[in-house]
């Protein structure tokens, strides 16, 4: 499903997992080898076995339980940008995967910055100072680099500087940090570069004021999300020291 507005890309990419638990079919191939079993006298070999959990699979699978599950994604071709809302790291590599399949001649790259998100990102804490256009907010997260990875997490809590401070001396580390993007988006910047628990503030109100049917509505708010979404990612880049080239 893909819809397309102001030259911004929005797609659904459904995708079903069948349940098939390996327990089941050794249970089932167990019964059976030892139907085979009585009926020629000796019990199936090593390479007969695994034929036969094999076919068993193939005989289980279309009845097994299936899970289906959505994933939005956005390309953004003015700007050359490609996003996945994924819940982990993983699951945007295997939406990834399956859109390279499906596109002929779609030329990907991971997103590379010039200064570590760790580095910078603990820099900020350190110096109770945010880049132009962000503001710090009450979630972090401070991780120790050693084998304790000690790490001590703020929810909902003012950062303290002094605190803050003791806990980077004593050798912790950034990892993840919710700020807020021109008083408009808010979201969680993470070790990897992720943007996660994005919150639109005012973008999606400025419309509120027009009376849309429900598909226009549909369509604004593509336009103004995509679009400060746009903005968002290209300063959060630049506050990373600009984006490196390979």
């Amino acid at each position: 499903l893909v819809h397309v507005v102001n030259k911004q890309m929005l797609m659904m990419l459904g995708t079903e997992k069948k349940l098939l638990p390996s327990s089941v079919i050794n249970q089932v191939a167990k019964a059976k080898a030892a139907e085979m079993e009585e009926q020629q006298g000796f019990p199936p070999g090593k390479k007969a076995m695994k034929e036969l959990k094999e076919r068993v699979a193939d005989e289980l699978l279309p009845r097994a339980f299936s899970i289906r599950s959505n994933v939005w994604v956005w390309i953004d071709p003015v700007n050359g940008w490609l996003v996945v809302d994924a819940a982990s790291p993983s699951k945007a590599d295997d939406v990834i995967k399956l859109l390279l399949k499906a596109v002929d001649r779609m030329p990907l790259e991971s997103l590379r910055v010039q200064r570590s998100p760790v580095a910078v990102m603990t820099g900020w804490l350190e110096a109770d100072e945010a880049p132009y256009g962000f503001t710090i907010d009450q979630d972090t997260e401070l991780r120790a680099t050693g084998e304790s990875r000690a790490a001590v997490r703020y929810v909902k809590h003012t950062l303290e500087p002094d605190d803050i401070r003791r806990h980077i001396a004593a050798g912790k580390q950034c990892t993840r940090l919710a700020m807020t993007w021109n008083d408009r988006i808010s979201f969680v910047l993470t070790e990897s570069l992720a943007i996660k628990g994005v919150k639109p503030l005012d973008v999606i109100k400025e419309g509120e004021a027009v009376t849309y049917s429900d598909d226009e509505r549909f369509d604004n708010d593509i336009v103004l999300m995509t679009g400060e979404m746009a903005k968002l990612m290209a300063d959060i880049v630049e506050a990373l020291g600009g984006e490196a080239k390979a």
